[in-house]
């Protein structure tokens, strides 16, 4: 499940830079298209378009480090939940905060990679992870802390055009749908401590 994702995300958002770029008004998640004209769709097809090269590139790499050990534990059908779970979730906070702005749009795979890399920290929770740009490896479960933490103070500061909120949202998801479908991940996740 992962492969086929993988290789789905990289055509389509190649595909919409590239050859045709109408797909980007159809597909891109608008919480006001939604509510006015019935766009649920977009809550998944958002995650398979990227902005640019680079957002495609960042969110396929982390997606690569993470999602196939992480199929491998829950299996592809939990996988694919979790996954499509974390990338609809991720968009809620969105949703409901700008319903009424015509202008805001969101696109990308982060909340449902977040989702990816929570669910994997629960397993693995004391692996060593990087924050980029510090070269120093810290615990995992450190990580989602700190990851967690900026993702609200940067949805706070809003000075940039990264929606944060889907990280946020898409990690939590990720985290409980991860628990709810494997609740033995709980124990397995104390044990390490």
């Amino acid at each position: 499940m992962a492969f086929i994702i993988l290789i789905a995300t990289v055509v389509i958002s190649l595909y919409a830079m590239y050859r045709n770029q109408n797909i980007y008004y159809r597909w891109m998640f608008s919480p006001w298209r939604v509510r006015r004209e019935g766009a649920w769709h977009t809550f998944i097809t958002s995650g398979f378009l990227h902005a640019d090269l680079t957002h495609l590139a960042f969110n396929m790499i982390t997606f690569y480090f993470f999602a196939f050990r992480f199929e491998e534990i829950v299996g592809a059908t939990n996988f694919l939940i979790i996954y499509l779970g974390s990338m609809i979730i991720a968009d809620m906070g969105s949703f409901f905060k700008h319903a009424n702005n015509p202008n805001f749009r969101s696109l990308g795979a982060s909340g449902a990679v977040s989702g990816i890399v929570f669910g994997s920290i629960l397993y693995f929770p004391t692996s060593k992870m990087i924050i980029f740009p510090l070269p120093i490896p810290i615990p995992a479960y450190i990580f989602g802390v700190l990851y967690l933490a900026w993702c609200f103070y940067a949805e706070r500061q809003a000075r940039d055009n990264i929606n944060h909120s889907a990280h946020m949202f898409g990690a939590i998801a990720g985290a409980v749908l991860t628990v709810l479908l494997e609740p033995r991940v709980v124990q397995h996740f104390l044990n390490h401590f």
